[in-house]
C-alpha cells in the first residue's frame, strides 16, 4: 500500500490543480457561453494555448461560433470578450466604478514607478489627466508642429542620403518619433543635452516591460534588473533638469508636458514630486513611441502599396504647401486624405490587439433584447483588431481604403465602431499630439521623396509582440521628387 503512495499524492495534486487552477469557473445562468472547446488541444489547456498562440485568431473564431459576446478560460481567470459596436457600446460607457483599468494594468507600476496612473489614487489620477489634457492644448500643438518639422528635416537630410537609396523605414520612423516626442514632451533643454541618456535609458526601460512582467512584475531577471536601474537613473536626471527649471524658469517655453507637470498640485494640496513626474513623462513617452512610429510605418507601408492613393497624396501636399513653405498646424488641419491613410492604417494595424478591465460589480450587456451579465470578478476585453474588420461594419474590411471615412461614407461614425484611439471615458488624450506627429514627419517625407517597397509582400502583423507592430521587411526604396 505505502508503495502506491506517491501515486495519491500525485493524483491529488492533479486533482487540486484542475479544480483550483484549470476548471473554468462558471457564471450564473444569464452568464455568457463559455468556450471550452480548442481546436489547439482537447481538455482544460486548450483555450489558453490557444489565446497564447494568436488571440486574434482565436477571437475572431470564437465570434463566429458564438456572437458578440463570450468567455474563455485562462487557467484561474476568466475573460468575457465583446465584439462589434454594440456590445462593445457597454465596455465604452461603463465608469471605472463597474470596469476598473487599475486592477489589470497595475504591473505597470514597475516601468512608471508608484504613484503613477494605474497606482494613483482615483483624486491623484484625475489630476494626473487634466494635466496631460491641459499639456496637449492646441497652443501647444501649435508649437509642436515646427518643432517636429526641425527634427524630421534634419533627420533625412543626416540619413536619406542623396537623391535616392534604400532605407528600413519601420527603424528610421521609430528613432525619429523618440527624436521628436523627446522635443515636445521633454523640451528644448533635455532634448538638445540629455537626449542620448534619455533614450539609452528608455531602452533599458522598454526591454524591462515583457510577457513575464504581465504576471511577475518584480521577478528577477536581468531585464527587469535594468528596467530598476534605469527608472532610479532617469529620477536622477529629470530632478536636475527640473532644479534647473525652477531655479530659471525663462529657459524654456513653458510649452513642453515636462513643465506642465511640474505645476501639478494634487487636490490635497500636496505637490508632485520629481519621481512622479519622471514617472508621467515615462509614461507617455511609452504610450506614444511605440503607437506613433508603428502607425506611421504602416500609413507609409500602405500608401506607397497604392500608386493611385500615393500620387494623390502628392497631390494633397502639393495643393497645400508651396515648395519652401513652412508647415503649420492648420496646413496639417486641411490634408483630409493624408489624415484617413492614418485612420485606416490605424484600422488596419491597431498597436493594441485587446484593451482589457476588471468587471467590479456583476454587469449586464444589453443587446438586440437580450440580457448577458457578465460576473464580477471576470476580465473583459475587446479586441480592436477583430471588431474593426468585420464585414458587417466595414465594407470590404480587409482592404485599405482611407476613403470610408470620407463624406458620404463616414463608416467611422457608426458608434462604438471604430477604435483607432479607444473610446468612451478612456480615449487616448495623446491621440490629437499623435496625429500632428505622425501627420507632420509624413507631410515632409512624401513633400521631399516618393518612396517603393522592396520586398514583394507587406510586412506582416506581429501578434507575438507585447505592441503589435510588422513584422518582416520594412525596406524602402526612396527617390527625391523632382519638382
Amino acid at each position: 500500500m505505502l508503495d502506491f503512495l506517491p501515486l495519491y499524492v500525485l493524483g491529488g495534486i492533479a486533482l487540486a490543480l484542475y479544480f483550483l487552477i484549470l476548471r473554468p469557473r462558471r457564471g450564473g445562468k444569464d452568464a455568457p457561453p463559455l468556450v471550452l472547446n480548442s481546436p489547439v488541444l482537447p481538455g482544460p489547456l486548450g483555450m489558453p494555448l490557444e489565446f497564447c498562440k494568436s488571440p486574434v485568431k482565436m477571437i475572431r473564431r470564437c465570434y463566429d461560433l458564438y456572437g458578440g459576446i463570450f468567455t474563455i478560460p485562462l487557467g484561474p481567470k476568466r475573460m468575457t470578450l465583446l465584439v462589434g459596436p454594440d456590445y462593445q457600446e457597454t465596455f465604452f460607457k461603463a465608469n471605472d466604478d463597474a470596469l476598473s483599468q487599475n486592477e489589470v494594468y497595475h504591473f505597470m507600476k514597475s516601468v512608471f514607478g508608484p504613484g503613477i496612473i494605474y497606482d494613483a489614487s482615483r483624486k491623484n489620477r484625475q489630476s494626473q489627466f487634466q494635466s496631460i489634457t491641459s499639456g496637449m492644448r492646441v497652443t501647444s500643438l501649435k508649437s509642436f508642429v515646427s518643432k517636429i518639422e526641425r527634427e524630421t528635416r534634419t533627420y533625412l537630410k543626416e540619413h536619406f542620403v542623396g537623391d535616392e537609396g534604400e532605407i528600413d523605414l519601420f527603424k528610421a520612423l521609430s528613432e525619429l518619433t523618440i527624436l521628436t516626442s523627446s522635443r515636445c514632451l521633454h523640451g528644448d533643454d533635455v532634448r538638445e543635452k540629455l537626449f542620448k541618456e534619455v533614450s539609452e535609458l528608455y531602452h533599458d526601460l522598454d526591454h524591462g516591460l515583457t510577457p513575464l512582467t504581465v504576471f511577475w512584475p518584480n521577478a528577477p531577471t536581468e531585464n527587469h534588473r535594468r528596467r530598476d536601474s534605469a527608472r532610479k537613473e532617469m529620477v536622477k536626471l529629470f530632478s536636475k533638469v527640473i532644479a534647473e527649471r525652477r531655479a530659471n524658469p525663462n529657459k524654456t517655453d513653458g510649452l513642453d508636458l515636462l513643465q506642465s507637470f511640474m505645476n501639478i498640485k494634487y487636490k490635497d494640496g500636496t505637490s508632485i514630486t520629481d519621481e512622479q513626474i519622471t514617472g508621467l513623462l515615462i509614461a507617455l513617452l511609452f504610450a506614444g513611441q511605440h503607437t506613433s512610429c508603428i502607425t506611421s510605418t504602416w500609413t507609409s507601408l500602405f500608401i506607397a502599396n497604392d500608386p493611385s492613393i500615393m500620387q494623390r497624396i502628392f497631390q494633397e501636399q502639393d495643393n497645400i504647401l508651396k515648395r519652401n513653405d513652412d508647415l503649420s498646424y492648420d496646413h496639417l488641419s486641411n490634408m483630409e486624405l493624408m489624415h484617413n491613410c492614418m485612420r485606416e492604417a490605424l484600422r488596419l494595424c491597431p498597436p493594441l490587439i485587446l484593451l482589457i478591465r476588471l468587471a467590479m460589480v456583476d454587469l449586464p450587456v444589453k443587446v438586440d433584447g437580450k440580457t448577458c451579465v457578465i460576473p464580477k470578478g471576470d476580465m473583459v476585453g475587446i479586441a480592436p483588431s477583430v471588431g474593426m474588420r468585420l464585414g458587417e461594419v466595414f465594407k470590404d474590411p480587409d482592404r485599405f481604403d482611407p476613403d470610408r471615412f470620407g463624406e458620404g461614407r463616414e463608416e467611422h461614425k457608426i458608434p462604438y465602431a471604430y477604435m483607432g484611439f479607444g473610446g468612451g471615458m478612456h480615449s487616448c488624450m495623446g491621440q490629437n499630439f499623435a496625429f500632428v506627429q505622425v501627420k507632420t514627419i509624413l507631410s515632409i517625407l512624401f513633400r521631399e521623396f516618393e518612396i517603393e517597397r522592396i520586398a514583394p509582400k507587406m510586412p506582416e502583423i506581429n501578434y507575438e509582440a507585447m505592441v503589435v507592430g510588422p513584422k518582416g521587411d520594412c525596406r524602402v526604396r526612396y527617390k527625391k521628387r523632382k519638382n
